[in-house]
């Protein structure tokens, strides 16, 4: 089976711009995504899909796969799909590139769906939310799906809505409510299906361009994970991010590996 992931990356930003060329520790941030993506065990290769020139000279001088794509593409799956309809392969994955950090592991459970059973068209990824500030965070999308892992909505508000619990912690223990990583996996059809699609009422009010998907009545199979990555998007998270990683590089020249 031939999987391709194509990672989107989009220099404009509305809470930071140009966060993908962000120094972390002597990369930009969008080669520490294509790095850890490229540790992946099933995918057969990795491509930055990019909007902007300095861009794509920043990704060519890494030695990356690039593809220049519009400008006017809006959403990420708009610029997996301009990328995907030029190649063939069996699978295609949208990998976020504001995700610096993102187990290989991750990717690969997304992938492993589509190995076993031919029904299932899209895949995506799951994590329950163990902390309020997860909970309340108006960047992290939420997700429900029913009984056999179905999406059934997306949001930014947390949801489900705990009716009876007083505290946004008790919201946390007493009910089983997951945050959404934004990574994809389309089979070949799926990714040819969405292509043709525009955007919808519930997308533009919530932001969450999954929700095009299921307002045309595709079905997003959910996997859940005990791994997890996280998004930068503000000035706090790339402060973050850099703390994290030069806490990497510590616990590394610790044991004695380069």
């Amino acid at each position: 089976m031939n999987i391709v992931g194509i990672i989107p990356a989009r220099f404009a930003s509305t809470r930071l711009m140009g966060k993908l060329l962000a120094n972390i520790g002597g990369k930009p941030l969008i080669q520490h995504t294509y790095e850890n993506a490229k540790k992946s065990k099933l995918m057969n290769d990795v491509i930055i899909a990019v909007d902007d020139d300095k861009l794509f000279k920043v990704v060519k001088a890494f030695g990356a796969k690039v593809e220049l794509t519009p400008k006017e593409l809006s959403t990420s799956t708009e610029r997996v799909a301009y990328v995907a309809e030029k190649m063939s392969a069996d699978v295609f994955l949208n990998i976020p590139g504001a995700h610096p950090f993102i187990p290989s592991k991750i990717i690969d459970e997304v992938i492993e769906p589509h190995l076993f059973d031919p029904t299932i068209s899209i895949t995506t990824i799951a994590k329950q939310i163990t902390s309020v500030e997860e909970l309340k965070s108006t960047t992290i999308p939420k997700v429900v799906f029913d009984y056999n892992n179905y999406a059934l909505y997306f949001s930014y508000a947390p949801i489900p809505f705990v009716k009876n619990a007083k505290t946004n912690i008790e919201k946390v223990l007493s009910a089983e409510v997951y945050k959404h990583i934004t990574i994809y996996a389309f089979n070949t059809s799926a990714m040819d299906q969405v292509r043709k699609l525009k955007a919808t009422d519930l997308e533009r009010v919530e932001g969450l361009e999954q929700l095009r998907i299921l307002e045309n009545s595709l079905k997003i199979k959910m996997v859940v994970t005990e791994e997890d990555s996280y998004s930068v998007d503000t000035p706090k998270d790339l402060q973050l991010a850099r703390k994290f990683y030069t806490r990497y590089l510590n616990r590394q020249k610790s044991m004695g590996k380069k």
